[in-house]
């Protein structure tokens, strides 16, 4: 017995010798710049797998959603590779009504979930806009999402772009869009039904009117009666002023740092629950 073992130990010492693969220590160091969030935004299961992916060269280094340039550029300085400008990927919301603009609402008494009332289909007249059951907040693991107003709210000094919130949307309202500028505008709809349609089931709905797509040739588009922006030749140096005062269903909404629209349904929401509290 005692040979055996000592044939055995000898087999394995040798396999370890020959099968050695000594790893790239260039994946350690990417790894250590990382934010190790492990959030999965890159594609990848989490921060270790991202970076052999790099050093393999099958992701870019500014692969990383969380990190951001800054990451981004550590990454590059450790490949020896230059990288361009990245833009941070941040979430808005394609949906603008709130409690009282939902035309339509039927008393729901499901599991108040989404995806469960998603697959019901009975809670809202609108089949495109949000449910308001916060499956979104619910994913977000930096606490930059809350619910107000039956809408969610980002909070972008907490968001790191992980992208998340869009994964967990059934209705596939909330996108990752380049915020070139701190304050980006949306068109906060995403029905696309005629517009007489759109009138019963929202007070604040996109009617494909084309207004904003005539001051705007270039960068409005309007396919389906739903009108959305190429963000691609966004610049972030547009003065949309006239395209939002032409707009007769005031969908155009910005999303970013600081929005004091989002501000306001805050405050009025806090000032709301403490009446609330003292009836």
């Amino acid at each position: 017995m005692l040979g055996l073992t000592a044939i055995f130990a000898g087999l394995l010492g040798i396999a370890k010798v020959k099968l050695h693969v000594d790893e790239d220590p260039r994946i350690g160091q990417i790894e250590d710049v990382l934010p190790a969030a492990n959030c999965g935004g890159c594609g990848f299961a989490g921060c270790a797998d991202f970076a052999k992916a790099v050093v393999n060269r099958r992701v870019r280094c500014d692969g990383c959603p969380v990190g951001g340039s800054k990451v981004a550029q550590k990454i590059a300085d450790i490949m020896g590779i230059k990288v361009i400008q990245v833009l941070p990927y941040r979430p808005v919301i394609y949906c603008g009504a709130k409690r009282n603009d939902k035309l339509g609402v039927v008393p729901y008494e499901g599991v108040e979930s989404c995806v469960e009332a998603n697959v019901i289909g009975v809670s809202q007249a609108c089949v495109y806009g949000c449910l308001g059951f916060g499956d979104c907040v619910e994913v977000c693991e930096y606490d930059a999402l809350q619910m107000v107003d039956d809408l969610p709210v980002v909070d972008y000094e907490k968001c790191t772009g992980c992208g998340a919130c869009s994964k967990a949307c059934p209705r596939n309202i909330i996108e990752q869009i380049p915020f070139k500028q701190e304050r980006m505008l949306v068109v906060a709809c995403s029905n696309k039904e005629p517009a007489k349609c759109v009138k019963q089931v929202c007070t604040v709905g996109c009617i494909g009117c084309k207004a904003c797509s005539r001051i705007f040739a270039d960068l409005f588009k309007v396919e389906d009666n739903l009108a959305w922006i190429m963000y691609d030749d966004y610049t972030g140096e547009e003065d949309f002023s006239k395209a939002i005062e032409k707009c007769p269903a005031k969908v155009m909404v910005y999303f970013g740092k600081p929005q004091p629209e989002y501000e306001k349904m805050l405050a009025d929401e806090e000032s709301n629950e403490k009446e609330t509290i003292v009836s």
